[in-house]
């Protein structure tokens, strides 16, 4: 799980501790840093290339201080320029810096057009507060420069934990981290910063660090492969699971077949879309491998979930907001079975996460998949959660509210455990920002519920999945092509 593992600043500054008690000493650590970045500046430009390395006053110019002595021992043309004073310098920075024999410009008058390569090691994992002053200064003229920039640990003026721009923030062609990824690299606006993100061991065990805090995860299919539903070789089709997803009235039917289309892409052994009956012969129309069920009220649905082959239930998409949809989530929720809520699923119960809270007590599963709108209509009485400083740290609390699961959607979609594990996804793509798309992705999820796969690895792998399916359909793209392109993401997994 190493290469998935996100620290975060407090988080990575334990693990160096730890790193450091267990006899790694901080100069050690700082060297490989350095080190790591130094390979990198070679791997970027040419030999003959002009680096300039500016450091700022904490650990981070330290790293700067050791990749331009090294660049600088192989003869690579390298200039250093520091923020502050050589004198302010302490512990292992100072020792890094002790070891520099060559000029040291200040920053505030140095020249980056010159140079063919700028090292950023301004400032990396501690920023806590917005730059201002020489700082906001120096690290504004780097960004005006048109110079390639490469960031040590993560680009100056990024928040490591929230992803936020601290005032002003560079850009870079390529981060250089250490360990671990820091949120910041996953989370927006942050992401588009950081360039591509290469991860350095230096030796630093992010496992030791279990302990502290709540873990935190890059999306990848290493989090969830192995939950993955495999069916056996002698499996019928209710042995892989029956979803129902609920559809709207006459007039409101598409999104629904959306859903229960990506619930039979994602291997459910058979879904059924459960319609009105004013609906019936709308959803007939464009329905072959979907079964149909008629279905009026809370009673009718009721008498359909107490075929005990139903495994997990879909509602919201086009199903309109009020009590009647209210209704349908509760009679599910009582069922015990797997629920999925979207759209009109969650909008109805607006301002009242503790009513959500209560079908996730009787509930096998609840996931929720809010977009943006949806998380500010269920949680418009919970400040906390709204003002909260990065999706990461709102979806995280709001799991903990509704005791759900929570997909907080976006291009940085995270989503969150009520024990406080989370996932960022890493990689997506415009062409999902389309009517629909969230549709299949619900349908996603509640067919990977219906195998029996644990809630959060399963909302995890819909994710990452429905990302994989837009980045694979590109330009063009339309919801419906999303469940069709899911096969082949999934075979590339086996």
């Amino acid at each position: 799980m190493g290469e998935i593992w996100i620290l975060d600043a407090a988080q990575m500054r334990e693990a160096d501790a730890r790193a450091i008690a267990a006899g790694t000493p901080g100069a050690v650590l700082m060297e490989r840093a350095g080190a790591a970045v130094a390979r990198a500046a070679r791997d970027a430009v040419p030999a003959d290339t002009s680096i300039l390395v500016v450091c700022g006053p904490g650990n981070n110019g330290g790293d700067g201080f050791v990749a331009a002595r090294l660049l600088a021992e192989e003869g690579r043309r390298v200039s250093l320029a520091l923020l502050g004073s050589r004198d302010a310098l302490r512990g292992d920075a100072a020792g890094a810096a002790a070891r520099w024999t060559g000029p040291v410009e200040d920053a505030r008058a140095c020249a980056p057009e010159r140079a063919g390569l700028v090292i950023d090691a301004l400032f990396g994992t501690g920023l806590t507060r917005d730059l201002d002053g020489d700082a906001a200064a120096v690290v504004a003229a780097l960004a005006a420069c048109a110079r390639p920039i490469l960031s040590v640990d993560i680009p100056s003026g990024v928040d490591a934990d929230t992803g936020r721009i601290r005032g002003v923030a560079l850009t870079a062609m390529r981060t250089v981290t250490f360990a671990t990824r820091k949120p910041g690299h996953l989370l927006l606006p942050g992401r588009l910063h950081c360039g591509h993100v290469s991860v350095a061991d230096i030796g630093v065990d992010p496992g030791s660090v279990a302990d502290v805090g709540a873990p935190a995860f890059a999306d990848e299919p290493e989090l969830w492969t192995e939950s993955l539903p495999r069916p056996s070789v002698d499996a019928h089709k209710y042995a892989r699971g029956h979803a129902l997803v609920l559809s709207g009235g006459i007039a409101r039917t598409g999104a629904a077949r959306l859903v229960a289309r990506g619930a039979l892409r994602a291997g459910a052994g058979a879904v059924t879309l459960v319609s009105p009956r004013s609906a019936l012969m709308v959803n007939a129309t464009h329905l072959t491998a979907i079964m149909l069920a008629p279905c009026d009220g809370p009673e009718e649905l009721a008498d359909l979930l107490a075929d005990a082959r139903v495994t997990a239930v879909a509602l919201g998409p086009g199903f309109g907001v009020g009590e009647a949809c209210r209704a349908m989530a509760q009679t599910a929720a009582r069922s015990g079975r797997a629920l999925v809520l979207d759209a009109d699923g969650l909008t109805s119960f607006e301002g009242e996460p503790e009513a959500i809270a209560a079908l996730a007590a009787q509930a096998r599963a609840l996931v929720l998949t809010p977009h943006e709108g949806e998380t500010r209509r269920l949680f418009s009485n919970s400040p906390e959660i709204l003002e909260a400083p990065s999706r990461l740290s709102r979806a995280r609390a709001a799991s903990a509210l509704t005791r759900a699961i929570v997909v907080d959607k976006g291009a940085d979609t995270v989503v969150a455990a009520p024990d406080g594990r989370a996932a960022i996804l890493g990689e997506t793509t415009p062409y999902l920002a389309t009517a629909g798309s969230g549709d299949a992705l619900a349908g996603f999820v509640t067919g990977l519920l219906a195998q029996g796969m644990p809630a959060f690895e399963a909302a995890c792998a819909a994710i990452w999945l429905h990302a994989r399916t837009g980045i694979a359909c590109g330009p063009g793209l339309v919801a419906e092509d999303l469940p069709e392109a899911l096969p082949g993401v999934l075979a590339g997994l086996r």
